[in-house]
């Protein structure tokens, strides 16, 4: 086949794909699938398996040929895949917008739903159901005149919330810092310093050249000794694409601006009355005021007990906190108060050795096997490939890992689909996906160390990517995550985290790096005390975050207020910090202009999602901490309840069909050591 995207065939082929064959298979498949479409509609009173089955068949296809364009954008140093990226997406925008606003299809679904018998499978109905749900959502009842408004407006929101991703990189990528006295980096860890090292002589410089990835960075706020070196990147890193960076080149402000605006023109256009309300269509919340009280609640509960660890943080460093010291006093305090530091933990967390242990905990937990498969091409030399196998040695999967920080690689941490499970008449596909991570690279020694919170962190992603290989449902519109409520996307990830936390999993996921020891138990004590430390401020923080995106959705365009400049985006972030949070920020704090998770993401009103689903996931936890956390029972429920059922099911009928009853605040705070409201 002359484009290798169009070959679906297989794995991607991607030592032959390139940036100049993303817009042609694009736009080839496209006007296959419209021609396709056109036939459907032509045959009178298609059902259910005539008309659904194709078109899941045709967005399957479609979701292949794009993911690899969309993944090598985001790993890749390599501006062609931007352009690629940047010139196919438009298209995309424009088909999905056309088939939303399809009123013939439209009415086939209505026809295909009045025609289900009353014994339909649930996951028919429900497939039915939300189609029928996202053509209103993507206006179809409109006038054409509106109709081809809504469509411009989604043409535009995709290209500026791109931009946004992509600028706030660049910034990123952009800054660094050269160090020459070895006191300015004093108390960073060997494995920083090393890289920073290696950095400086790559570009002819004597020091240690300090970048602003997030390995670095977290490593500068939680050691260095130096509080102006604590200062100068606090700075960098808060002021990253906006009008107070070093360059302003980048400046994210007339995004963040013009983001917000097609977002609510959108959601009015579809006859909600702000994006907050629009997005809470897809999602468990109800209301608006549901998430509000939800966080309001949240923040009343914690505050006493953040208050309690800020004032032990100040009285141990002996000054008021600004927020380039709270990292680095916290980090002192736990290891004078509970003798354990990243550091020290750090040596026993090779990623190799952790990477094993986590497959190990899969495989006691679900009876699967996960082992690298050689010789499948990937487009970088970090990234390698698994298989997941059944108890009988059957395949039901596999991924790609990509887990050390580089130039030109989005920040963060994720997955994403490459393939999602099918089968249908059409075809039989088992699901691949990416996970990504941002760690620090090896060292000159070939080993990459890391933290704890990096352990938790590859946990949590394994998380997400055992819902997306673990489904059972056969519809690509609902296997895995797609078709879960996006405040319950987090729950398998975040419960996940927990396992992170048990000496029976660290004990296995552990291995010095020189002798090979496992964690010691006495270490994992210490850690074990220290998890709570710092809990409530972290909590209060994320409170934060999610309170001024759903304020930031639901109030725009408030009644009176100037509509060229009507977010009020700052202002409600000041309004959001003097309510819940306890360290002041300065002036140049431009937190908006770098939240890529609620303007460049999935995320715009849902950022509440991480708590909503944290509340989930500690509540389903402590069923295995009731019967153990391997028991096989309890891993088998929670397996055929949540992480099979994907979308196919209400999420709330599934966590009691899991738990025998909703889930309580109580077991999150109870997790969290936070308190009862002051």
């Amino acid at each position: 086949m002359s484009n290798p995207l169009l070959d679906t065939s297989s794995l991607p082929r991607f030592a032959d794909i390139r940036p100049e064959h993303a817009v042609p298979a694009v736009t080839q498949l496209i006007a296959q699938h419209k021609r396709k479409l056109g036939q459907l509609l032509e045959a009178p009173d298609a059902g259910f398996d005539a008309l659904v089955n194709p078109l899941e068949e045709m967005n399957h296809e479609l979701g292949r040929v794009w993911s690899p364009v969309g993944h090598l954008q985001a790993v890749l140093d390599d501006p062609a895949w931007r352009e690629a990226y940047n010139a196919s997406l438009p298209l995309l925008t424009e088909h999905g917008s056309e088939i939303a606003q399809n009123k013939a299809l439209q009415e086939a679904f209505e026809r295909v739903e009045k025609s289900l018998p009353p014994d339909t499978a649930e996951v028919r109905r429900t497939l039915v159901n939300h189609a029928l749900r996202d053509f209103r959502l993507g206006g179809v009842a409109l006038p054409e005149q509106e109709k081809a408004e809504f469509r411009g407006i989604m043409q535009e929101l995709a290209a500026v919330q791109a931009k946004f991703e992509q600028n706030l990189q660049d910034a990123t990528d952009s800054w660094h810092f050269l160090a020459t006295e070895a006191s300015t980096v004093a108390g960073l860890p060997p494995q920083t310093l090393e890289r920073a090292r290696q950095a400086a002589l790559d570009q002819g410089e004597d020091g240690w050249r300090l970048a602003l990835d997030h390995p670095t960075y977290h490593a500068v706020m939680t050691h260095a000794d130096d509080r102006q070196l604590r200062e100068r990147f606090y700075r960098a890193w808060s002021t990253r694409a906006s009008d107070q960076g070093e360059s302003t080149q980048w400046d994210n402000s007339d995004n963040i601006e013009k983001i917000l605006e097609l977002r609510h023109r959108a959601a009015r256009l579809v006859g909600f009355a702000s994006f907050a309300e629009y997005s809470l269509a897809t999602k468990m919340a109800a209301k608006t005021a549901d998430v509000l009280d939800f966080l309001k609640e949240l923040a009343a509960r914690t505050r006493a007990s953040a208050a309690k660890e800020l004032e032990a943080v100040q009285d141990f460093a002996g000054q008021p906190l600004r927020p380039w010291d709270a990292a680095y006093y916290l980090e002192k305090l736990k290891q004078q108060k509970y003798s354990v530091s990243d550091e020290e933990l750090r040596q026993y967390f090779p990623a190799s050795k952790a990477l094993a242990g986590l497959f190990e905990t899969a495989a006691r937990l679900y009876g699967v096997t996960l082992a690298r498969a050689k010789n499948v091409e990937t487009w970088h030399a970090d990234a390698e490939y698994y298989e997941l196998r059944d108890a009988d040695g059957r395949i039901m999967g596999g991924f790609y890992t990509d887990l050390y920080a580089r130039n030109g690689k989005r920040g963060g941490a994720w997955i994403d689909e490459c393939i999602v499970r099918m089968n249908l008449p059409g075809g039989q596909v088992s699901p691949v996906g990416y996970l990504v991570c941002n760690f620090s690279p090896p060292d000159s020694d070939g080993q990459s160390l890391l933290t704890h919170n990096d352990v938790v962190t590859l946990f949590h992603e394994f998380g997400h990517m055992l819902h997306h290989l673990l489904t059972r449902v056969d519809y690509p519109s609902l296997a895995g995550i797609n078709g879960v409520p996006w405040d319950a996307v987090e729950l398998p990830s975040q419960f996940m985290e927990n396992f992170a936390w048990s000496y029976e999993v660290l004990g296995r996921a552990s291995g010095h790096v020189q002798t090979g020891e496992a964690l010691p138990r006495e270490i994992f004590e210490r850690l074990e005390r220290s998890r709570k430390f710092g809990a409530a401020l972290a909590m209060l923080r994320q409170v934060e975050f999610a309170l001024f995106d759903f304020r930031l959705h639901s109030e725009f365009a408030s009644p009176g207020r100037n509509a060229a400049r009507c977010s009020r985006v700052l202002e409600i972030l000041d309004e959001v910090r003097k309510e819940v949070s306890l360290i002041q920020h300065p002036d140049y704090n431009r937190l908006p202009h770098s939240f890529s998770h609620i303007f460049a993401g999935g995320y715009a009103a849902g950022y509440y999602s991480y708590k909503w689903a944290e509340v989930l996931a500690a509540d389903a936890f402590g069923a295995f901490e009731e019967a153990g956390i391997f028991d096989r029972q309890t891993a088998a429920r929670f397996r055929s309840g949540i992480l099979e059922s994907g979308g196919s099911r209400d999420i709330m009928d599934a966590y009691v069909a899991f738990r025998g009853r909703e889930p309580t605040l109580e077991a999150l705070l109870r997790q969290s050591g936070i308190g009862k409201a002051a």
